[in-house]
C-alpha cells in the first residue's frame, strides 16, 4: 500500500469515530496520523522495515502497531469492527455541506441513510424535513450542496487564482471607515496548494457598516448567511467568501484561531490549559474569569511563551515543540531570493524576448536570470536545436549589454528522455552556464524506470538542478511513482539542487518531499518556470511551500549572492 492509501484508511477511521461520536481526542488522534502519513515524505513502507513510524508527528505505539498491521495485512481489525458497527458509505455523506457527523448519524439511525444517493433520493421526497430540527429550508440546503458537490471538488480553486482574489478584497476592507486591519486567514493564509474558499478577519469595533459593505461588493452573486459578525457569499464565479468582523482588541486571538490548522491551535489550547488559562477565537481567559485580550497575534504566543510561529508553519508538525525548545528555524522570505533560475524566452515557448525578460527580472529587484528554454526533443515547446541553441548566447550577450542592471546567464531545461540520456550531449551540455534537467514525457512509466531516467540526470556531472521533479500538476496530472527516498539521497550526494516549481499549477517539489530534503542537508531552488514576465511574480508561491518545509535561506541556491551561485555551478561542473 502507498501513503495516501494508508492515509485514507485513518481518514475514514476518524470520520467513522466522529459518527459514532467518540471522544474528540481519540478523533483528532486518527486525523492527525492521516494528515501526517499523507504528507510524508518517504514511502511508509521504508518507514516501517526500518522501525521508524513513532517518528511520523502524530503517531504513538497503538497507532504506529495499527500501521504495520495494516501494511502486513492489508487491514486493521479495529476499522473492520468499526465498520461492522458504522456503515463506511456514511464517510461520503460527510462531504455534504451542511451534513455534520452528528447529522450524518441521525439520517442513518432515524432514515436508514447509508448513501449519498440515498440521502439525495430522501432529500428529494422530503422525507428529511420531518426530523427535528430540520425543515423545508434545510432540506432544501442540502440538496442543493448535493446537486454542487461534484463541482466543488472539481472547483477547489489554486492558490495562484485564490492569492490575488483575497488580496483584491483586502485592499477594499483596509479603506473601509472604521477598519483597523484585515487578513486572510485559513488555508491560503498558511500557503496550502488548493482552497475551497476565502476566509477574511476584519479588525472593526463597527462591524455592521462593514459587513454591509463587504455585501455590496459588485463581485457579490448571493448572500449563503449573515449574522452579526460572519458573513458568507457567493462571487459570480462561484468562489465562496467568509467574512468575520471582530472588535480590535480581539483581533490577534482571532487571526490566530482562524487561520488554523485545527491540530496547531489544539496544541496551543492544551498549552494554554497547562497555564490556568483557556484560549477561543476571542482571548484567553483566567480560572477566576478575568479575560486577557490579544490585539496583535505575537501578543497570542508570548502569552503561552512562544515565538510567533509562521502561518505556514502552523501545521502540528513539530513546529510548537520546536518553538518551546529554541530549535524553530526562520524560514526563507521572498525578500531572500535574489535570482530567477528556471525561465523561457520566445526562443521555445516563452512569449516574451530574452531583453523583455531581463528588464522584467531587473525591475522586481533581482541580481541574476537564466534563461532556460526547452531543448530539441520538446517539438510542442519549439525546443532549441543544438544550432539555435548556439545563436541564442549571441542574443543572451546583446540583451545584457542593453540591460546591466541583471546578470543574465544562459542555460536550458533539458529533456529526460524515455530512455534516460538526457536531450543534449556532454559537449553541449558542458557550454552551459546551468543545467536544468526535467521530465515532461512518459510520466507513467514503472516506478522502477522512471526512478532510474531521473536518478541518471542527476548523476550528470553537467545538471545543477531537476525541475519539478515529480511532473506533476496540481488537479490535473498525478505525481510520478518515483522513488523519492533515492531521488533526494542522489540529489545530495552529487551536490545538486531540487526545484520548487513556484507555477501555482505545480508547486512540485511539494513541502513534504522538500522538508525530507532539508532534514537530510539538502538543496534547493525556488524558481517561476517564467513564461511571461508577470509569471516571475510566482515567487511567492513557491516560497510558501519552502516555508512550509521549514527551509532556511541558507539552503536555497537562489538566495546566496551572483558570485557564491558561480563558484557552486563553477564547481559542479
Amino acid at each position: 500500500m502507498n501513503n495516501r492509501e494508508v492515509a485514507k484508511v485513518f481518514s475514514d477511521t476518524a470520520d467513522l469515530l466522529e459518527i459514532k461520536g467518540e471522544a474528540i481526542y481519540r478523533v483528532l488522534a486518527y486525523r492527525k496520523a492521516a494528515e501526517s502519513l499523507s504528507s510524508l515524505g518517504e514511502d511508509i513502507n521504508e518507514t516501517a522495515r526500518t522501525g521508524r513510524l513513532r517518528d511520523i508527528p502524530g503517531v504513538g505505539e497503538a497507532i504506529a502497531s495499527k500501521i504495520d498491521e495494516l501494511l502486513t495485512t492489508g487491514k486493521i481489525s479495529f476499522y473492520e469492527k468499526l465498520a461492522a458497527e458504522i456503515p463506511p458509505t456514511l464517510v461520503e455523506i460527510l462531504k455534504v455541506g451542511d451534513v455534520g457527523p452528528k447529522k450524518a448519524a441521525r439520517f442513518w439511525r432515524e432514515l436508514g441513510i447509508t448513501t449519498l444517493a440515498e440521502l439525495e433520493a430522501a432529500a428529494r421526497a422530503g422525507r428529511l424535513r420531518g426530523l427535528s430540527g430540520m425543515g423545508e429550508k434545510s432540506e432544501a440546503r442540502i440538496l442543493e450542496s448535493i446537486q454542487a458537490l461534484g463541482r466543488r471538488e472539481s472547483d477547489r480553486i489554486s492558490i495562484g487564482v485564490a492569492w490575488p482574489a483575497a488580496q483584491g478584497f483586502l485592499e477594499r476592507l483596509k479603506d473601509l471607515p472604521g477598519v483597523a486591519a484585515a487578513e486572510a486567514g485559513g488555508r491560503l493564509r498558511r500557503m496550502r496548494e488548493t482552497v475551497g474558499d476565502l476566509d477574511l478577519i476584519v479588525a472593526s469595533d463597527a462591524p455592521r457598516p462593514v459587513m454591509q459593505a463587504f455585501l455590496e461588493f459588485p463581485e457579490v452573486e448571493r448572500v449563503r448567511g449573515q449574522g452579526e459578525t460572519k458573513a458568507s457569499v457567493v462571487l459570480h464565479d462561484g468562489l465562496r467568501v467568509q467574512l468575520w468582523v471582530h472588535p480590535e482588541a480581539h483581533f490577534g486571538t482571532a487571526l490566530q484561531y482562524a487561520t488554523g490548522s485545527q491540530a496547531h491551535n489544539v496544541r496551543l489550547r492544551e498549552l494554554a490549559l497547562d497555564k490556568g488559562l483557556s484560549l477561543s477565537e476571542h482571548g484567553f481567559k483566567r480560572k477566576t474569569g478575568k479575560e486577557i485580550r490579544c490585539a496583535e497575534e505575537e501578543e497570542v504566543y508570548r502569552t503561552l511563551g512562544l515565538p510567533w510561529i509562521p502561518p505556514e508553519m502552523r501545521e502540528d508538525r513539530g513546529e510548537v515543540r520546536a518553538a518551546l525548545e529554541g530549535r524553530l528555524p526562520v524560514p526563507v522570505a521572498l525578500s531572500d531570493l535574489k535570482g530567477e533560475l528556471h525561465a523561457h524566452s520566445d526562443w521555445s515557448d516563452g512569449s516574451t524576448s530574452i531583453e523583455g525578460m531581463a528588464r522584467a527580472a531587473a525591475g522586481l529587484g533581482l541580481q541574476y536570470l537564466v534563461i532556460s528554454d526547452h531543448s530539441r526533443s520538446l517539438g510542442v515547446a519549439n525546443g532549441l536545436s543544438i544550432e539555435r541553441l548556439r545563436e541564442q548566447r549571441k542574443v543572451i550577450s546583446a540583451a545584457q549589454k542593453a540591460v546591466r542592471d541583471v546578470r543574465l546567464l544562459q542555460g536550458a531545461e533539458v529533456e529526460i528522455l524515455a530512455d534516460g540520456r538526457l536531450d543534449y550531449p556532454d559537449e553541449v551540455l558542458a557550454e552551459l552556464d546551468l543545467v536544468v534537467a526535467s521530465l515532461h514525457t512518459s510520466l507513467r512509466q514503472p516506478r522502477e524506470k522512471v526512478t532510474a531516467r531521473l536518478l541518471n540526470a542527476i548523476r550528470n556531472p553537467h545538471v545543477d538542478i531537476v525541475g519539478h521533479p515529480t511532473g506533476r500538476m496540481i488537479g490535473g496530472r498525478e505525481a510520478a511513482d518515483l522513488d523519492m527516498e533515492a531521488i533526494l539521497a542522489a540529489a545530495i550526494d552529487h551536490d545538486i539542487a531540487l526545484e520548487i516549481n513556484a507555477n501555482p499549477e505545480r508547486l512540485d517539489l511539494n513541502d513534504a518531499h522538500a522538508r525530507r530534503l532539508i532534514e537530510l542537508g539538502g538543496l534547493l531552488a525556488i524558481n517561476t518556470d517564467a513564461h511571461h514576465p508577470d509569471h516571475i511574480g510566482f515567487r511567492l508561491y513557491g516560497v510558501g511551500v519552502a516555508r512550509r518545509a521549514w527551509a532556511p535561506a541558507e539552503a536555497v541556491v537562489n538566495t546566496w549572492p551572483v558570485d557564491r551561485l558561480m563558484g557552486w555551478l563553477g564547481g559542479r561542473g
